[in-house]
């Protein structure tokens, strides 16, 4: 035999650890089995004797579950499912002097995206309490919008109240986390053109139009309104 038919006989070999294994085997069988929150799981020695290891592997393998938010300890049942905080475990790796120049610019647009899409939320969800209180926020905004691209704290009082009018906790949660990323990347130079400055549609306009406008109008003015923003992503 040639080293060449030798080599297409061989096999690609597995670098994962065993934990690595039994962590991926637990999830594969917890889909399959369909174990809902509150549901009990296996004991150790149980699930060691059932997949052939250690009880140390299972502990290990258990606590990364444990730290992935999808187990948790509960006296007299032992492990049980849980529902992972999603955002608590992905904030904590939401740090833009972390991630990779591609990653944030994907999360940048990202963001551009959920302010362009909430059009019919709000103008399901709003009440005339809510534009009152978008009126005054902009009362506090400079007078020329079109000269101030991007303030953080403006876009967090601002946006932050249109997510909170979509009603969409999940929404609001990933919102607060794209922020500094926003502000990050908008200041760090990675977006393919520099400022330019140009008339945009402001967010007093964006007020006029959720109180008496339509989702489409919206979907139109936010675009706009962003439109900076897009100039320098499309390079």
């Amino acid at each position: 035999m040639d080293a060449t038919v030798f080599k297409k006989n061989l096999k690609t070999i597995d670098t994962s650890s065993l934990v690595d294994r039994v962590e991926k085997k637990l999830v594969e069988t917890l889909q399959k089995k369909k174990l809902k929150t509150g549901d009990s799981i296996p004991k150790e020695i149980e699930l060691a004797e059932t997949l052939g290891v250690s009880r140390t592997v299972i502990r290990e393998a258990l606590l990364r579950l444990r730290m992935m938010g999808l187990i948790e300890s509960k006296k007299k049942k032992g492990a049980v499912i849980t529902s992972p905080d999603l955002f608590g475990i992905l904030g904590k790796s939401m740090n833009p002097h972390i991630l990779d120049q591609d990653t944030l610019k994907e999360i940048f647009e990202i963001r551009l995206a959920l302010e362009i899409g909430m059009a019919d939320f709000l103008f399901k969800r709003k009440t005339d309490e809510n534009i009152e209180e978008l009126k005054k926020i902009v009362s506090k905004e400079p007078e020329f919008t079109d000269q101030h691209l991007f303030n953080i704290s403006h876009e967090i009082a601002f946006h932050g109240k249109l997510y909170e009018i979509t009603g969409n906790e999940t929404m609001k949660k990933f919102q607060k986390m794209l922020l500094p990323v926003f502000d990050y990347v908008h200041h760090s130079g990675l977006l393919g053109k520099p400022i330019t400055f140009k008339k945009f549609v402001s967010h007093k306009e964006l007020v006029d139009i959720l109180d008496k406008g339509t989702p489409e109008l919206f979907r139109n003015a936010m675009r706009h309104h962003l439109e900076n923003h897009f100039a320098r992503i499309f390079d």
